[in-house]
């Protein structure tokens, strides 16, 4: 790879700042490894924190499907970090043009109540439920820049965080005692409503991923931390004067205005 980890950071932190259409790296003529994709998501978040005076507060996982997973060249999923200045409630009014390209990934978020430190053993639903404070319906704001899919590949989607610009959170409910299968609605002001799934044994699933891929880098889930859990549905990018629904069923609503 020709340009340091930090350089290759610093181009896509200017990128954002000048909305410039998303281009991957390998395009550009550097190819990633997962490793090393992950090395320049570290700079770069480094470089937004201190830019926006944010913290970390969780994470995202994105590349849930066995599509999107083949479509990238990966077999496993991604993560990226959220941060504290782009954690709204429901009801949000968004202006879509503070983004490039805004899609909008309906979810399940799951707030933890303990740190989870894997120690090299597998993790269960049992043990992932143990740690988890609650959970809620929950809106992913991605800023994919106008990416063009059949070129997209995981490195770069990793190294650009995964494309986070935000998460939308309903209230927050206790995780149900019984892992039932969830029916999940959304729809705008014009129907008709896309239905989906929400298993719960998935979602917990997710996390224990998600803590076995950061214990792999050295690191770990804190209590208090929020994760993005995957798309329930398909994703929507929404123009401007649409409202958003989501529900699921047990759970509540969640949605954005974009009036």
């Amino acid at each position: 790879m020709n340009s340091t980890k930090q350089q290759l950071a610093q181009a896509l932190f200017e990128q954002h700042a000048a909305r410039t259409p998303f281009s991957t790296l390998r395009r550009a003529g550097e190819v990633l490894d997962a490793a090393a994709a992950y090395d320049v998501q570290d700079e770069l978040v480094a470089l937004l924190r201190k830019a926006r005076n944010a913290d970390i507060v969780g994470y995202k996982i994105g590349l849930t499907s066995t599509a999107m997973q083949t479509m990238c060249g990966i077999d496993k999923p991604v993560f990226g970090r959220v941060l504290s200045d782009q954690v709204h409630a429901g009801g949000l009014r968004i202006d879509l043009n503070r983004y490039v390209h805004l899609g909008l990934e309906f979810e399940i978020a799951v707030k933890l109540g303990s740190d989870i430190v894997p120690d090299g053993k597998p993790l269960s639903t049992a043990d992932i439920a143990a740690c988890t404070e609650a959970i809620c319906p929950a809106l992913e704001l991605v800023d994919d820049r106008h990416a063009q899919y059949s070129t997209l590949d995981a490195g770069s989607l990793i190294a650009d965080n995964a494309w986070n610009a935000g998460v939308v959170l309903a209230d927050w409910q206790p995780l149900p005692d019984e892992f039932t299968v969830r029916q999940a609605r959304v729809f705008s002001q014009h129907p008709p409503a896309e239905t989906g799934e929400v298993d719960y044994r998935h979602v917990l699933a997710s996390v224990a991923w998600l803590a076995q891929e950061l214990a792999s880098r050295g690191l770990h889930l804190r209590a208090g931390e929020i994760v993005m859990t995957g798309s329930v549905v398909r994703t929507r990018f929404p123009v401007e004067g649409e409202v958003w629904h989501y529900e699921v069923d047990g759970l509540g609503t969640n949605g954005v205005n974009c009036a």
